[in-house]
Formats: structure tokens, C-alpha cells, sequence
């Protein structure tokens, strides 16, 4: 038995999984031999990735930022969070409200085990986990509940995860019914990978090919249709390095945007 099978007995090894490739891409440690080689075979069709991964959190930690400060949003609901990193969800949150509340959503079984060790809380607010698929909304919904107060605004996010959702409809009905829970005053904050570039393209094939679970890219118009009936807080959806952007970066093809339920 490997050491990586000693320490994560109920985690299997021998299958790259998405949060694993992606703490890879971020640099992070938590992650396997598999999870590396399809990593760095994307890397080879796409050197860029690793940074495009580090500037789709970064919009991540500003679309927080935002709702956290200038919206007053005070409770966040993360769908798919991935493995923990640096600026978390409740870290950037509670740095600029302590009193935030945050659930995080996922069914990785090594995110569970470091979302256990990891995810605290400020004593100000209160920070939770829900070891559930994201398709399975009235059981997220059931146990964020415990958590968050859903008479009052919460900030729903996907990040980077609806692309495992190959049907648009079925995407939009789980978007659809997380923000049907929420009341006026919620947003929705959501990226994702697209099709503009056939680098991009490759690269999903790359990791189609061996990844557990596939992605799937969408058109910025497909990913447009998620946020219906919502309204698109300024400058809209948008290549993630032009929204409300700290420096300028050029444009990548992950597509990012925040809509608040009106």
C-alpha cells in the first residue's frame, strides 16, 4: 500500500479527480500522481492553465469581496468548493465581515477530510460543510439551512463546477432551484470554462480523456442563460480578468459574473 493510501484510506488513488488536478494547478500539495499526469499533460497543450486557474480564484476572492462589503451579503453558500487553499470563501468573507456565515458544498471524499481539519470559522460568524452532490439541491439546501438563515440574503456560488453539468437545462434547473430558496437580495456568483479558443478545447479534450468526471464548455452565451431572470451586477459576465479587476490582465477564457435576485 502506497503512503498516499495509508493516509487517505477511503480515497481512490488510481483516478484523477477535479479538485485534486486543480490544487495541482494552484500549487497546492493535496494531490496524486494521476491527478499530476493529466495535469501536466494539459499544461503541455496549454502552459497558461496554471495561471488561468490562479486568476479565476482571484476573481473569486473579488466577486466575495464585493458581496461581503459593498452589497452587505452576510451569508455564502459555495457549491463544489474543491480542496481548501489560500483566501477560502469564509477567509475572505470574514475579513472584511467577521459576522459572515459560510457553507461549503462538496462530495469529494480528501475535501471532506481537509474541510473537517481546515474550514474554522471566525467566533464572529460561523462556518460549516455539507458532504453532498451538488445535483442533489433539496439535501444542500436541507443542510445549509442549519447553518445559514435563508429568510435573509445568501451569495450562491459555482465555481468552475457547472461545466461537470453537460445538459444546459439540467444546469439551469439546479442554479434555478438554489436561487429559488433564496430570497431578493441574494446573488449568484458564477465562472466557468468556454469555447472561444481551440487551446481551450484541447485542453478539455486532454482531460476528458482521463479525468473521473468530464467538462464540458460552454459558450459565454450559454453561461449567460444561467443567470436568467437575474440581475447582472457591472461590468456583467465577462472574461474573469475584467471583472472589477485589481490590475490589468489580458482575457482568458474563463467567464465569470455576479447577478443579484431582484
Amino acid at each position: 500500500m502506497s503512503n498516499d493510501e495509508q493516509r487517505y484510506p477511503d480515497v481512490d488513488t488510481s483516478v484523477p479527480q477535479t479538485a485534486r488536478i486543480w490544487n495541482y494547478l494552484l500549487g497546492g500539495k493535496d494531490n496524486f500522481a494521476v491527478d499530476r499526469a493529466v495535469a501536466d499533460q494539459i499544461l503541455a497543450a496549454q502552459p497558461e492553465l496554471a495561471e488561468h486557474a490562479r486568476l479565476s480564484r482571484d476573481f473569486h476572492g473579488r466577486a466575495v469581496r464585493h458581496l461581503a462589503g459593498a452589497a452587505g451579503v452576510r451569508q455564502f453558500l459555495d457549491i463544489g468548493t474543491g480542496l481548501p487553499t489560500a483566501d477560502n470563501t469564509h477567509q475572505v468573507a470574514q475579513s472584511v465581515a467577521p459576522d459572515s456565515r459560510i457553507v461549503y458544498v462538496d462530495n469529494d471524499p480528501l475535501v471532506l477530510t481537509h474541510a473537517r481539519a481546515l474550514l474554522t470559522s471566525r467566533p464572529e460568524g460561523a462556518t460549516s460543510y455539507v458532504d453532498a452532490d451538488m445535483h442533489d439541491m433539496e439535501l444542500v439546501l436541507r443542510e445549509a439551512g442549519r447553518t445559514l438563515d435563508f429568510s435573509q440574503p445568501v451569495a450562491v456560488l459555482f465555481m468552475g463546477v457547472l461545466g461537470h453539468v453537460e445538459d444546459d437545462a439540467v444546469a439551469q434547473t439546479m442554479v434555478g432551484r438554489a436561487m429559488d430558496a433564496v430570497p431578493a437580495g441574494s446573488h449568484l456568483v458564477l465562472c466557468d470554462g468556454t469555447d472561444i479558443t481551440p487551446e481551450v478545447v484541447d485542453a478539455a479534450r486532454i482531460w476528458n480523456e482521463s479525468a473521473a468526471l468530464p467538462y464540458h464548455l460552454r459558450s459565454p452565451a450559454r453561461l449567460a442563460q444561467l443567470f436568467d431572470g437575474l440581475e447582472l451586477v457591472d461590468p456583467g459576465l465577462v472574461s474573469v480578468t475584467r471583472w472589477r479587476p485589481d490590475t490589468e490582465v489580458r482575457e482568458i477564457d474563463q467567464y465569470g459574473g455576479v447577478g443579484r435576485k431582484p
